[in-house]
Protein backbone atom coordinates (compact mmCIF):
# COMPACT_ATOMS: atom_id res chain seq x y z
CA UNK A 1 0.00 0.00 0.00
CA UNK A 2 2.85 2.48 0.66
CA UNK A 3 4.23 1.73 -2.72
CA UNK A 4 1.08 2.12 -4.76
CA UNK A 5 0.43 5.66 -2.49
CA UNK A 6 4.28 6.73 -3.02
CA UNK A 7 4.07 5.45 -7.21
CA UNK A 8 0.69 7.61 -7.13
CA UNK A 9 2.01 10.39 -5.82
CA UNK A 10 5.26 10.34 -8.06
CA UNK A 11 2.90 9.87 -11.10
CA UNK A 12 0.60 12.97 -9.97
CA UNK A 13 3.48 14.72 -10.02
CA UNK A 14 5.30 14.51 -13.06
CA UNK A 15 1.51 15.01 -14.77
CA UNK A 16 1.64 18.41 -12.67
CA UNK A 17 5.05 19.07 -13.98
CA UNK A 18 4.31 18.94 -17.47
CA UNK A 19 0.90 21.08 -17.15
CA UNK A 20 3.17 23.34 -15.50
CA UNK A 21 6.54 23.59 -17.99
CA UNK A 22 4.84 22.50 -20.87
CA UNK A 23 3.14 23.91 -23.68
CA UNK A 24 -0.87 24.36 -22.94
CA UNK A 25 -3.73 21.86 -24.49
CA UNK A 26 -4.68 24.98 -26.68
CA UNK A 27 -1.38 25.19 -28.04
CA UNK A 28 -1.39 21.73 -28.11
CA UNK A 29 -4.55 22.20 -30.82
CA UNK A 30 -3.12 24.30 -32.79
CA UNK A 31 -0.40 23.09 -33.44
CA UNK A 32 -1.33 19.78 -34.55
CA UNK A 33 -4.00 21.79 -36.67
CA UNK A 34 -1.61 24.19 -38.33
CA UNK A 35 1.74 23.58 -37.53
CA UNK A 36 3.25 25.90 -39.80
CA UNK A 37 1.12 28.67 -38.71
CA UNK A 38 2.58 28.19 -35.28
CA UNK A 39 6.55 28.63 -36.52
CA UNK A 40 5.32 31.52 -38.68
CA UNK A 41 3.86 33.57 -35.64
CA UNK A 42 5.64 31.97 -32.77
CA UNK A 43 9.04 30.89 -34.14
CA UNK A 44 10.43 27.38 -34.88
CA UNK A 45 11.05 26.72 -30.81
CA UNK A 46 7.65 27.76 -29.68
CA UNK A 47 6.63 24.19 -32.21
CA UNK A 48 9.83 22.45 -30.32
CA UNK A 49 8.38 23.04 -27.05
CA UNK A 50 4.76 21.45 -28.24
CA UNK A 51 6.44 18.20 -29.68
CA UNK A 52 8.30 17.49 -26.57
CA UNK A 53 5.41 18.17 -24.53
CA UNK A 54 3.30 15.70 -26.77
CA UNK A 55 6.07 13.50 -26.23
CA UNK A 56 6.42 13.82 -22.66
CA UNK A 57 2.30 13.03 -22.38
CA UNK A 58 2.53 10.17 -24.43
CA UNK A 59 5.36 9.01 -22.07
CA UNK A 60 2.97 9.56 -18.77
CA UNK A 61 0.08 8.23 -20.53
CA UNK A 62 2.14 4.37 -21.24
CA UNK A 63 3.58 4.63 -17.94
CA UNK A 64 -0.01 5.17 -16.05
CA UNK A 65 -1.80 2.83 -18.11
CA UNK A 66 1.35 -0.08 -17.69
CA UNK A 67 0.31 0.49 -13.58
CA UNK A 68 -3.21 0.56 -13.77
CA UNK A 69 -3.29 -2.75 -15.25
CA UNK A 70 -0.46 -3.88 -13.19
CA UNK A 71 -2.28 -3.29 -10.47
CA UNK A 72 -5.94 -4.42 -11.85
CA UNK A 73 -4.12 -8.07 -12.28
CA UNK A 74 -4.18 -8.74 -8.26
CA UNK A 75 -7.68 -8.19 -8.65
CA UNK A 76 -9.40 -11.84 -9.07
CA UNK A 77 -11.39 -13.69 -11.78
CA UNK A 78 -11.50 -12.73 -15.21
CA UNK A 79 -11.05 -9.32 -14.35
CA UNK A 80 -7.74 -9.86 -13.26
CA UNK A 81 -6.86 -12.11 -16.22
CA UNK A 82 -7.97 -9.62 -19.22
CA UNK A 83 -5.79 -6.85 -17.13
CA UNK A 84 -2.72 -9.58 -17.42
CA UNK A 85 -3.29 -10.23 -20.91
CA UNK A 86 -3.93 -6.34 -22.05
CA UNK A 87 0.17 -5.78 -19.91
CA UNK A 88 1.73 -8.14 -21.90
CA UNK A 89 0.79 -6.49 -24.78
CA UNK A 90 1.53 -2.80 -23.36
CA UNK A 91 4.37 -3.31 -21.06
CA UNK A 92 7.48 -5.37 -21.99
CA UNK A 93 8.31 -7.95 -19.79
CA UNK A 94 11.43 -6.14 -17.69
CA UNK A 95 8.66 -3.26 -17.87
CA UNK A 96 6.12 -4.90 -15.90
CA UNK A 97 8.65 -6.60 -13.52
CA UNK A 98 9.66 -2.85 -12.66
CA UNK A 99 5.74 -1.95 -12.69
CA UNK A 100 4.97 -4.34 -9.84
CA UNK A 101 7.96 -3.42 -7.61
CA UNK A 102 6.87 -0.02 -7.74
CA UNK A 103 3.68 -0.47 -6.49
CA UNK A 104 4.47 -2.56 -4.21
CA UNK A 105 2.71 -6.45 -6.24
CA UNK A 106 4.73 -9.65 -5.67
CA UNK A 107 6.45 -10.77 -9.07
CA UNK A 108 3.95 -13.88 -8.95
CA UNK A 109 1.43 -11.88 -9.38
CA UNK A 110 2.88 -11.46 -12.84
CA UNK A 111 5.20 -13.62 -13.70
CA UNK A 112 5.32 -16.89 -11.40
CA UNK A 113 9.36 -17.94 -11.02
CA UNK A 114 10.02 -21.72 -9.84
CA UNK A 115 13.09 -21.99 -7.79
CA UNK A 116 13.89 -25.56 -6.48
CA UNK A 117 15.01 -25.58 -2.77
CA UNK A 118 17.94 -27.66 -3.42
CA UNK A 119 19.76 -29.96 -5.38
CA UNK A 120 18.11 -32.89 -6.79
CA UNK A 121 17.73 -36.39 -4.76
CA UNK A 122 18.53 -39.50 -6.67
CA UNK A 123 16.54 -42.42 -5.87
CA UNK A 124 18.08 -45.43 -6.12
CA UNK A 125 16.25 -49.04 -4.65
CA UNK A 126 17.87 -51.41 -2.32
CA UNK A 127 18.48 -54.55 -3.56
CA UNK A 128 18.97 -57.57 -1.20
CA UNK A 129 19.61 -55.20 1.70
CA UNK A 130 16.48 -55.32 4.79
CA UNK A 131 14.35 -52.67 3.89
CA UNK A 132 11.43 -53.43 1.87
CA UNK A 133 11.15 -54.33 -1.52
CA UNK A 134 10.83 -50.83 -3.20
CA UNK A 135 11.38 -48.88 -1.11
CA UNK A 136 13.82 -46.14 -2.32
CA UNK A 137 16.75 -44.58 -0.75
CA UNK A 138 18.32 -41.61 -0.57
CA UNK A 139 21.50 -40.71 -1.13
CA UNK A 140 23.58 -37.28 -0.98
CA UNK A 141 25.73 -36.52 -3.24
CA UNK A 142 29.38 -35.49 -1.67
CA UNK A 143 30.37 -31.83 -1.78
CA UNK A 144 33.47 -32.54 -4.26
CA UNK A 145 35.38 -35.88 -5.12
CA UNK A 146 38.10 -37.21 -2.80
CA UNK A 147 41.48 -36.13 -3.50
CA UNK A 148 43.73 -39.14 -4.32
CA UNK A 149 46.95 -39.00 -2.50
CA UNK A 150 49.30 -39.42 -5.12
CA UNK A 151 52.99 -40.05 -4.82
CA UNK A 152 54.96 -36.98 -5.64
CA UNK A 153 57.60 -37.65 -8.47
CA UNK A 154 60.94 -37.68 -7.22
CA UNK A 155 63.18 -35.18 -8.36
CA UNK A 156 65.76 -36.05 -10.91
CA UNK A 157 69.41 -34.99 -10.33
CA UNK A 158 70.65 -32.30 -12.96
CA UNK A 159 74.41 -32.68 -14.63
CA UNK A 160 76.59 -30.20 -13.77
CA UNK A 161 76.73 -28.66 -17.35
CA UNK A 162 80.69 -28.62 -18.57
CA UNK A 163 80.55 -27.23 -21.86
CA UNK A 164 80.10 -23.62 -22.91
CA UNK A 165 76.76 -22.12 -22.58
CA UNK A 166 74.53 -22.65 -25.57
CA UNK A 167 73.53 -19.49 -27.68
CA UNK A 168 70.34 -18.45 -28.41
CA UNK A 169 70.80 -17.53 -31.76
CA UNK A 170 73.16 -19.47 -34.15
CA UNK A 171 76.14 -17.92 -34.94
CA UNK A 172 77.25 -17.74 -38.25
CA UNK A 173 80.15 -19.65 -39.49
CA UNK A 174 83.95 -18.44 -39.41
CA UNK A 175 83.99 -17.98 -42.96
CA UNK A 176 80.32 -16.47 -43.70
CA UNK A 177 79.28 -12.94 -43.73
CA UNK A 178 76.46 -11.30 -42.18
CA UNK A 179 74.34 -9.15 -44.19
CA UNK A 180 74.31 -5.66 -42.37
CA UNK A 181 71.87 -2.85 -43.49
CA UNK A 182 72.76 -1.05 -47.14
CA UNK A 183 74.88 -4.13 -47.78
CA UNK A 184 75.18 -5.57 -51.88
CA UNK A 185 76.28 -8.51 -53.25
CA UNK A 186 78.85 -6.27 -55.21
CA UNK A 187 80.57 -5.02 -52.19
CA UNK A 188 80.41 -8.61 -50.34
CA UNK A 189 81.97 -10.40 -53.64
CA UNK A 190 84.81 -7.04 -53.92
CA UNK A 191 86.13 -7.16 -50.26
CA UNK A 192 86.55 -11.03 -49.88
CA UNK A 193 88.47 -10.28 -53.60
CA UNK A 194 90.59 -7.90 -52.32
CA UNK A 195 90.72 -10.05 -49.01
CA UNK A 196 91.88 -13.06 -50.43
CA UNK A 197 94.66 -11.05 -52.31
CA UNK A 198 92.80 -11.51 -55.86
CA UNK A 199 92.62 -8.63 -58.81
CA UNK A 200 89.99 -6.74 -57.77
CA UNK A 201 88.75 -5.30 -61.34
CA UNK A 202 84.95 -5.19 -62.55
CA UNK A 203 84.47 -8.50 -64.62
CA UNK A 204 86.42 -10.05 -61.61
CA UNK A 205 83.72 -8.72 -59.22
CA UNK A 206 81.20 -9.68 -61.38
CA UNK A 207 82.15 -13.11 -61.57
CA UNK A 208 82.25 -13.34 -57.96
CA UNK A 209 78.75 -11.70 -57.73
CA UNK A 210 77.54 -14.87 -59.64
CA UNK A 211 79.23 -16.90 -57.43
CA UNK A 212 77.78 -15.80 -54.48
CA UNK A 213 74.51 -15.67 -55.38
CA UNK A 214 74.43 -19.70 -56.71
CA UNK A 215 76.08 -20.47 -53.72
CA UNK A 216 73.73 -18.62 -51.45
CA UNK A 217 70.52 -19.11 -53.40
CA UNK A 218 68.64 -21.08 -50.88
CA UNK A 219 69.59 -17.75 -48.62
CA UNK A 220 69.34 -15.05 -51.36
CA UNK A 221 66.27 -16.49 -53.18
CA UNK A 222 65.64 -15.00 -57.02
CA UNK A 223 66.39 -11.76 -56.59
CA UNK A 224 70.06 -11.03 -56.02
CA UNK A 225 69.70 -7.30 -55.45
CA UNK A 226 67.52 -7.74 -52.34
CA UNK A 227 69.66 -8.80 -49.30
CA UNK A 228 67.97 -8.70 -45.68
CA UNK A 229 69.60 -7.77 -42.56
CA UNK A 230 70.62 -10.72 -40.63
CA UNK A 231 71.19 -12.95 -43.43
CA UNK A 232 74.74 -15.22 -43.45
CA UNK A 233 76.13 -15.99 -46.88
CA UNK A 234 78.78 -18.48 -47.06
CA UNK A 235 81.66 -17.44 -49.63
CA UNK A 236 81.64 -19.71 -52.87
CA UNK A 237 84.72 -22.16 -52.88
CA UNK A 238 87.34 -21.37 -54.36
Amino acid sequence: MPRWVGTTAAMGGAGWLLAVIGAAPAELRAAAQAPQQLVDTAGADALVVVVVTALGWLCWSWGALGLLLTAATAVPGWTGRLAGVLLSGVLPAGARRAAALAIGLGLSATAPLAVPAGPPSVAVSTVGAERPAGDPVLLDWPAQSPALDWPAAPDRPTAPSTGPPVPDWPSAAPAGHVVLRGDCLWDIARDHLAGAGAPVTDAAVAAAVQAWWHTNAVVIGPDPDLLLPGQVLQPPPP
